[in-house]
């Protein structure tokens, strides 16, 4: 079966046949914002059980979404957490075409949306040492894999790209093998970020490169819980939602390289729909 027919095929499937299907690697939200709660309390959990334990924390975390960010922040102060033992490896961020990351103050940055978003708004005694807190970019991009291998990864947070991206690891032959690198981000991936960012369309000016970690670093991981959403009015991750879940594993679609990972995805039950048009 070719992809096109193997993702008709699923898209033919009722919400009750997916929900029946994916089991326990599925969990469905009744509205976007308690996906973003259940992505802080995932979060807040995680790094709770393992300071009960006396035991450290090291993740891989995205900025999209970061709508669950400032209640992390405000769970964590409310609660007293503290991440000083904690190590934290950001996915990605957008780099311009010479190659380097954009400052931090650019409206765009993924550091600076990490800073305003939760970082900045924990309190200082609770925060993570700052030598722990990791942004990929031209300074450090061929560090990262050592640095991640050398301790592992508890669990990485993410999302799923429109082509089916985790991080920026965009298809192409050999993606389930990538490290941390310089991407050149696909046309599918510049037009729904461009559209989601608030830009007004513009897709020359929109950051075409971003350093991300990679798939191999990912796959690694030793739990991957995913969240996906359309976050906006169009149904745009109602497809890859299924495809994350059921499609045959291809370098065309990266998220389906988790298929024997410990993984599981969260969603809310507008992007679990089946589309009004099946093509």
């Amino acid at each position: 079966m070719n992809r096109k027919d193997e993702i008709h095929n699923l898209l033919t499937l009722t919400v009750e046949e997916v929900m029946e299907k994916a089991g326990e690697k599925l969990i469905v939200c009744d509205g976007v914002e308690n996906l973003y709660k259940q992505f802080a309390k995932d979060v807040f959990n995680e790094i709770q059980e393992h300071n009960d334990k006396k035991n450290s924390t090291r993740l891989i975390l995205p900025v999209g979404p970061t709508e669950q960010y400032p209640l992390l922040a405000e769970m964590i102060n409310s609660e007293q957490l503290s991440l000083n033992n904690c190590t934290l490896f950001f996915m990605d961020e957008y780099a311009d075409d010479e190659g380097k990351v954009l400052p931090q103050d650019h409206p765009l940055s993924f550091k600076g949306s990490a800073h305003k978003l939760f970082l900045d708004r924990i309190e200082n005694k609770l925060r993570p040492d700052p030598k722990r807190i990791h942004f990929p970019d031209e300074t450090n991009i061929e560090n990262l894999a050592g640095w991640i291998k050398s301790g592992g990864i508890d669990t990485c947070y993410g999302g799923i790209g429109i082509h089916g991206h985790i991080a920026f690891n965009e298809p192409g032959l050999g993606v389930i093998h990538s490290n941390p690198h310089l991407a050149n981000l696909n046309a599918y991936t510049v037009t729904i970020n461009a559209i989601r960012a608030q830009v007004g369309g513009n897709l020359e000016g929109f950051p075409h490169h971003a350093y991300t970690i990679g798939m191999r670093q990912i796959l690694t991981s030793r739990h991957i819980r995913l969240y996906c959403r359309n976050g906006i009015g169009f149904d745009w991750a109602n497809t890859v939602l299924r495809l994350a879940l059921f499609g045959i594993p291809g370098d065309d679609y990266p998220v389906t390289h988790i298929r024997d990972r410990d993984y599981v995805i969260v969603t809310d039950k507008d992007t679990l729909k089946t589309p009004e048009i099946i093509l």
